[in-house]
């Protein structure tokens, strides 16, 4: 007799549903896995094994063989070894199988306990959408596999609690609400004295979705400036969130609720072209993908290898990243806020009041000559920091805070909200509708025209100048786009030595 069980595998940020099928059958003792499985899955046979024994169960002296169906797909990781021993001692007749379809997931330690696996929310996720209505996991992917709805969760610690699941004896695993989430851990903009400039191109990146390049001499506060970007965001909506407590199920760094409020990532500069975009050959998301509807911080950007920066290129815009590998192609989101900063030159003195640049102006060209041109016609806001005079950093009063600047990232984006619809912003919206939204008289259209000239705009340069005057505008308040708005927008493109 065949006996069968449900479980599932990860591939990028999904899960994907896989039938155990086990039978039993009379000649020379052997353990064989087929459909498929990859070098981690052969290696549950030991595992199975020690499990069984070391629980009280007896292994089949018999020809015991497991199909993962389908057989086309290669299956990895630990998630397949309680279902392959659950299946055996069903079809042993060790254990009693309760009515209804019922999966399970977790790797088996050899004493028979339950080690927790990636991916909990995905692998739930996929079984739901696959008529199941139970499934067995470690108890420390209890709660993370309840996040999913629609199917009963239960947590077993150790090999016996599974085969008492399986029977019907199991206890669900509440659902809970996600935690209240916290703003107080980005710190404040209250805090950083000056640098009112950069504070407002913050300002307008948050309202509008648009990406940003802070660039100053070292300790003028653009690291301080952008991880407390992350406070004026508001949270993440229902779907929003959903994708992203997804994307990081599948990386292992999923606590125990939602995640609620947008992902602040920030690698090191010697982070590689995979560990940025994604990849190995088991894809994994990468930094770019952990901040899909968050921030991504790149700090030192100048100092990124070109590979990595490249690989951005074209990123920023299709807002996703595909990576196509021996076990099959994954598409990974990408849909997120870049906030760069860099030194004006290798040593990062040039223009500073009293500190004297050793860099000639070949080493500045070349340094700055690391960003492509592609790279930054995307950065809609160039913000340069100046050095604060000491006395000024005693006496001059506190700017914006960040519960100022949030209530205004609020209002703009509500009437964003009110004329492109939920969640997309100008920095994303249609070009019909970003068009009809950002209409011009004749004489801001002759006076952009010009601008664009002495500028050296290209058309996406227009474009994206275009939605950040939008931007402005709505944090004014202003229904149609004004000259003070365009002057601004334009204030904030490349300097110069960028061109």
């Amino acid at each position: 007799m065949v006996y069968k069980i449900w479980s599932a595998d990860t591939f990028g940020v999904w899960g994907r549903p896989i039938e155990v099928e086990v039978v039993l059958s009379p000649g020379r003792p052997s353990f064989t896995i087929v459909g498929l499985p990859g070098k981690s899955v052969c290696e549950s046979r030991d595992r199975v094994r020690s499990a069984l024994l070391q629980s009280g169960y007896s292994f089949p002296q018999q020809r015991v063989l497991v199909n993962l169906a389908p057989a086309f797909e290669r299956k990895e990781g630990a998630p397949l070894d309680l279902p392959i021993a659950l299946a055996i001692l069903a079809a042993s007749g060790q254990v009693r199988v309760a009515e209804g379809r019922v999966a399970a997931v977790g790797e088996l330690a050899l004493s028979g306990a339950l080690r927790p696996v990636h991916g909990a929310l995905l692998l739930s996720s996929a079984l739901r959408e696959n008529a199941i209505g139970r499934c067995i996991v470690p108890p420390a992917n209890a709660f993370e596999a309840a996040l999913c709805p629609g199917i009963e969760i239960v947590g077993a610690e150790k090999l016996r609690d599974a085969a008492a699941a399986m029977e019907g004896r199991g206890v669900v695993t509440p659902r809970r609400e996600p935690p209240a989430a916290r703003q107080a851990a980005f710190g404040d903009f209250g805090e950083v004295v000056g640098q009112e400039a950069a504070k407002r191109a913050l300002l307008i990146a948050a309202a509008g979705g648009h990406h940003v390049l802070l660039l100053g001499p070292p300790g003028v506060g653009k690291t301080m400036l952008a991880q407390r970007f992350p406070g004026i965001l508001p949270n993440l909506d229902p779907e929003a969130s959903l994708a992203v407590t997804r994307i990081w199920s599948a990386a292992g760094l999923l606590g125990t609720g939602a995640v609620t409020r947008p992902p602040f990532r920030a690698p090191h500069h010697s982070t590689s072209h995979a560990g940025l975009i994604g990849g190995s050959n088991d894809p994994r998301p990468g930094e770019a993908t952990l901040a899909h509807r968050g921030v991504l911080f790149l700090d030192e950007l100048a100092e990124f290898n070109r590979p990595a920066l490249e690989a951005l290129r074209e990123i920023l815009e299709t807002k996703q990243v595909t990576i196509a590998r021996a076990r099959g192609t994954v598409t990974f989101p990408t849909d997120f806020q870049l906030i760069a900063a860099m030194n004006p030159c290798p040593c990062g003195y040039t223009g500073h009041p009293t500190m004297v640049c050793r860099c000639t102006p070949g080493d500045q060209k070349r340094y700055q000559g690391r960003l492509s041109g592609p790279i930054m016609d995307r950065i809609e806001l160039f913000a340069a920091l100046n050095v604060l005079d000491r006395k000024d950093m005693v006496a001059r009063p506190p700017g914006m805070d960040t519960a100022a600047m949030a209530a205004q990232v609020r209002a703009a984006r509500a009437r964003q909200a009110a004329r492109f619809g939920p969640s997309v912003l100008n920095a994303a919206a249609p070009e019909a509708a970003l068009n009809a939204a950002a209409e011009l008289d004749e004489a801001l259209r002759r006076w952009l025209m010009e601008a664009m000239t002495a500028f050296g705009l290209s058309g996406r340069g227009h474009a994206r100048t275009l939605r950040v005057a939008r931007t402005i505008a709505d944090l004014d308040g202003a229904e149609r786009i004004a000259e003070a708005h365009l002057a601004e927008a334009l204030a904030w493109r490349p300097p110069q030595s960028f061109r």
